[in-house]
């Protein structure tokens, strides 16, 4: 029987074979690795991936697709909302210190999904992401563009991350209204030990009115807190590279 896609689920389903390949190119899966996918939906990627890797661990909310998935020999399949899955835990389960993730994210969600998995990136070799476009030029974009805001500081923070590979809605059934990319994000090896709350308690308040300069926002903020260090509120958000914003916090905590 035909599923349909689910409105209240973001399906949509990936049917370019072309694009499917340089997918399963890009993540270059290799036999026996630890691997887990996110929303595998009709198995488009699923199928080449597990091929090449032998076994697959897959994540899928919508009950009709994991019966479906359950029938593979091959697959080991969660049914659960993503933001609801320990990936530490996960690895652990698995017998390994880290895991690697793919997934096309289901685009309603994206953001809360890298947020829930940025608290387990020690648990995290690498990610591989189909987004829409528009969320990945957030994500990797430079500072003093229109594009930076508070996902690219909290993201570039603890990942390198690198655009991949631009897919358009005909790869898809049904068709999205947008245009897809796929991201590569892998984990820092040594990033600053900073406190991901605090970090992004201050990037949120900083990007909060990011058309007025740093002394309306964060300065305020900063004078809130009793901080007497040096850091140049005569500039707007997006003009802050994430390092000094990293730098930023960390002085905060050893002010604490």
């Amino acid at each position: 029987m035909k599923h349909i896609p689910r409105k209240r689920f973001g399906q949509h389903f990936l049917s370019d074979g072309g694009i499917i390949e340089a997918i399963v190119s890009a993540i270059a899966p290799l036999p026996g690795q630890p691997m887990v996918e996110i929303g595998p939906g009709l198995a488009a990627l699923t199928q080449p991936l597990v091929e090449r890797l032998g076994r697959l661990t897959v994540i899928e909310l919508d009950r009709d697709l994991a019966l479906r998935l359950r029938l593979h020999g091959q697959l080991d399949v969660i049914e659960s909302d993503v933001l609801k899955v320990d990936f530490t835990q996960l690895a652990q389960q698995l017998g390994v210190p880290k895991i690697r993730v793919v997934g096309n994210l289901p685009y309603n969600i994206s953001t809360p999904i890298l947020f829930h998995l940025l608290e387990h990136v020690q648990a995290i070799e690498d990610q591989h992401f189909m987004l829409q476009k528009e969320v990945i030029d957030r994500m990797v974009a430079s500072p003093a563009t229109s594009d930076y805001g508070r996902l690219s500081v909290m993201l570039q923070w603890r990942y390198a991350m690198e655009n991949v590979l631009f897919v358009p809605p005909e790869s898809f059934d049904p068709p999205p209204r947008v245009d897809s990319a796929v991201v590569r994000m892998v984990p820092h090896a040594a990033p600053a030990a900073v406190r991901p709350a605090l970090l992004s308690e201050l990037v949120q308040v900083a990007f909060s009115q990011r058309r007025k300069l740093l002394r309306h926002t964060l300065g305020r903020w900063l004078e809130g807190r009793g901080f007497a260090g040096a850091f140049d509120t005569q500039r707007r958000a997006e003009e802050v590279p994430v390092p000094e914003y990293v730098a930023l916090a960390l002085a905060l905590d050893q002010k604490a």
